[in-house]
């Protein structure tokens, strides 16, 4: 169960864009021919995406949350920015989308695993390769399945000088992983932020067979933006895909 409405206050807050980041996605942009074409899957309230779009790309972003993309189109302040947001679900992407049209796809802070079921994770890849330009490139940043226990994990807390945001991850008895989510506010108010919400346990080692079974011929791994080796014991992974 979901309550976003909880946490569209602070969504930019605990979600920040961070130097490294920028940095990382204005050199991968040196690789094409501008303006760039970007699509972010689950793009939340739309922060970084306008940063591209100032910066003369061409952004794309879907969101399932409608509060979410409420704050993302209330930034439009400029009409001329190639910019654009869809309230759509992942699963929908080739339906609605032009194939063959973005230079970089990317899904951050995990939210590529509320896919939560195998078979249409695999389909997520298909379509990325279905959408994404000859030598385009997809990333992914996600939390290091392998490094958590079948019991109750809490993952690291996001905080800001008004909130913070604690996060957990289970798996039930039937063998589902789910998150639950709760945020703290100014006043020391806790509120619900996700519930039981179903995900999927998307491992390094799954990324790169999922990769390859969709037709990306290359998969590197690395535990930050700023492209630190990945040895498999971080709690965080980033995937270049391409």
């Amino acid at each position: 169960m979901e309550m976003i409405q909880n946490i569209v206050e602070y969504y930019d807050e605990l979600y920040p864009i961070t130097e490294s980041q920028k940095k990382f996605f204005n050199k991968l942009s040196t690789g094409y021919h501008d303006p760039v074409k970007f699509l972010r899957v689950g793009c939340g309230a739309g922060l970084f995406e306008h940063l591209l779009a100032r910066e003369g790309k061409d952004v794309t972003g879907i969101e399932h949350s409608p509060e979410l993309l409420r704050s993302a189109n209330l930034r439009r302040r400029n009409q001329l920015m190639s910019i654009r947001f869809f309230q759509m679900s992942i699963l929908d992407m080739t339906r609605f989308l032009g194939k063959g049209f973005y230079n970089v796809i990317y899904s951050l802070d995990s939210r590529i695993v509320f896919i939560h079921d195998k078979t249409l994770m695999r389909k997520f890849f298909f379509d990325c390769r279905q959408l994404i330009s000859e030598n385009g490139t997809l990333v992914l940043t996600l939390h290091n399945f392998n490094q958590l226990s079948k019991g109750v994990n809490e993952l690291p807390t996001r905080e800001s000088l008004r909130t913070k945001l604690f996060s957990y991850i289970s798996i039930q008895t039937d063998g589902q992983w789910v998150m639950d989510q709760e945020v703290e506010t100014g006043n020391g108010k806790i509120l619900p932020v996700l519930q039981k919400e179903e995900i999927y346990p998307l491992t390094p080692d799954e990324i790169t067979l999922f990769a390859k079974e969709a037709g990306f011929s290359q998969v590197s791994l690395f535990s930050d933006f700023e492209l630190s080796p990945f040895t498999g014991k971080e709690q965080s992974v980033l995937a270049v895909i391409q």
